[in-house]
């Protein structure tokens, strides 16, 4: 039985592109919100893209929003696919972009609508009810699915970049491509690789929006195999190129591109369809060498990745938080929690190194508490000698205020996780160069940029930070990982 990603691929071949033309009949760009006219409105729009179409995906709540009537307008634009695909000589897929997700007789309800009565070839759903809630829409084995990976939205992380200890994890068998697979990942990674495990008959896909790409770029490494329908091109703002880059399987093939309002809103949508497609089929071609992928989807920046992972871990928060100093923060950071999750630990002491080997040093000094787990990852990291002083010298024993092995006379760098005012940067320096070891250099994970580079400046120490509170923001903001508004009153708390 032929199964609906062999015959997406073989549309795909017959017209040349990897187009998903998007069926949005939004009601301000219809002459009257009503059932009729959002028919109609489709009708142009696949009369006029359908040759060059890999796929068209007419969203559910466009035409249920005017009831009865909407069902049976969606019905007859479905039809209207099918009777282009006729006269083309190719059957093009219709995706019905509905996003459902129940369980039980409901989900069985749900996939008789879409595939026996609306003739959809494939639906869109929400995977975070479980297996039990895909099962119904798989046993129409000619038909396909698209679970909710990583969407393109806003608000996208505050679920899916949660983090997944594999270790908990509920499958009881492992995909084939996940092999040396790390301990915690994000949830829309884990719910990639359940994708394969659920797979029944070439039969699943992947949701993963154009806004993010480095998570596209992750999403691929972890489906190789999988096609995607990667909404958020144009409208939402993602790029073609940098999220054909890194979401293309390596046969150049794998990704539905899903473009809605930038067609529909054209002047010409069969021009500006044809020139999407043409334009997806240069770089589509500039990628390949010999039949397969030139190279591997886009490189990670580690710090850009760092960033990523810090957030999606809980180790730097956005709410309302009393600090210290007793002032209200908008944000919160927390490296402690990083002793509790050894790949980011191991992840943060390599982002140090490239730091460290531009200083000169004889050893590490670990700032109490937070910094000690870290400066010891980064001494295995880079073989780099340690030490640390005790916030309160023992009163028994040696009665030491520095652990560790040194000689008075030698330089060290000082470890911390934060920068904020420098207050305790000085107590260590101080407790340092009381016992005869030299400090010119202080490195930090994050600066909070909050006075202390200014003050250890002033006392004539160096400050080096791997990232910092405004390399955050601008990456976050960008990425869309963290909502305007969060990102908005953190900058002006820092810039108080």
């Amino acid at each position: 039985m032929e199964t609906f990603f062999t015959f997406l691929a073989k549309r795909v071949d017959d017209c040349s592109s990897l187009l998903c033309v998007g069926l949005d009949p939004h009601p301000s760009d219809l002459p009257a919100p009503t059932a009729e006219a959002a028919r109609d409105f489709c009708l142009r729009l696949v009369k006029a893209t359908a040759a060059y179409a890999a796929a068209f995906k007419p969203n559910a709540a466009f035409f249920e929003l005017y009831g009865p009537e909407g069902w049976s307008a969606l019905k007859d634009v479905i039809t209207a696919v099918q009777d282009e695909s006729d006269r083309l000589g190719s059957l093009i897929p219709v995706i019905l972009d509905a996003k459902r997700g129940d369980i039980a007789s409901t989900a069985e309800a749900y996939a008789e609508s879409a595939f026996k009565h609306l003739g959809a070839h494939a639906i869109t759903l929400n995977p975070y009810l479980g297996k039990d809630s895909i099962d119904p829409f798989l046993a129409y084995k000619e038909k396909g699915v698209f679970l909710l990976c990583k969407t393109s939205n806003p608000g996208a992380g505050d679920i899916q970049d949660l983090t997944v200890d594999r270790r908990r994890s509920t499958m009881n068998h492992e995909p084939s491509s996940a092999v040396h697979r790390p301990s915690s990942v994000p949830l829309y990674v884990h719910v990639a690789e359940l994708a394969q495990y659920w797979i029944t008959a070439n039969n699943i896909g992947l949701v993963v929006g154009a806004t993010q790409p480095e998570a596209l770029a992750r999403v691929r490494a972890a489906a190789p195999d999988l096609w995607f329908l990667v909404p958020g091109i144009g409208a939402q703002g993602g790029d073609l190129e940098t999220a054909l880059k890194a979401g293309l399987r390596s046969d150049g093939k794998g990704m539905l591109v899903n473009v809605s309002r930038a067609i529909s809103r054209s002047e010409n949508p069969k021009l500006e369809v044809a020139r999407l497609r043409d334009e997806m089929s240069e770089i589509g071609s500039s990628l390949m060498v010999n039949g397969k992928r030139s190279s591997a989807p886009i490189n990670h920046d580690p710090l850009t990745t760092l960033a990523d992972d810090l957030l999606t871990s809980g180790c730097i928060k956005f709410g309302e938080y009393t600090l210290k100093s007793g002032l209200k923060s908008p944000i919160y950071i927390d490296l402690r929690q990083i002793i509790s999750l050894p790949k980011l630990l191991e992840q943060v002491a390599a982002c140090y190194l490239p730091v460290l080997h531009h200083l000169t040093f004889d050893r590490l000094a670990g700032l109490p508490y937070a910094a000690i787990p870290i400066a010891t990852a980064i001494s295995l990291a880079g073989n780099y000698p340690m030490i640390y002083p005790r916030k309160e010298a023992k009163d028994y024993g040696t009665k030491a205020g520095i652990e560790g092995e040194y000689h008075a006379g030698e330089t060290v760098a000082v470890i911390d996780d934060l920068a904020t005012t420098g207050r305790s940067k000085f107590e260590a320096i101080e407790k340092l160069t009381a016992a005869g070891l030299k400090v010119r250099d202080v490195v930090v994970l994050i600066d909070r940029q909050s006075g202390a580079k200014e003050a250890l400046v002033e006392a004539g120490y160096t400050i080096h930070a791997v990232l910092t509170i405004t390399q955050l923001l601008d990456h976050w903001e960008k990425a869309g990982k963290v909502e305007a508004s969060k990102i908005k009153a953190t900058r002006e708390f820092i810039e108080r």
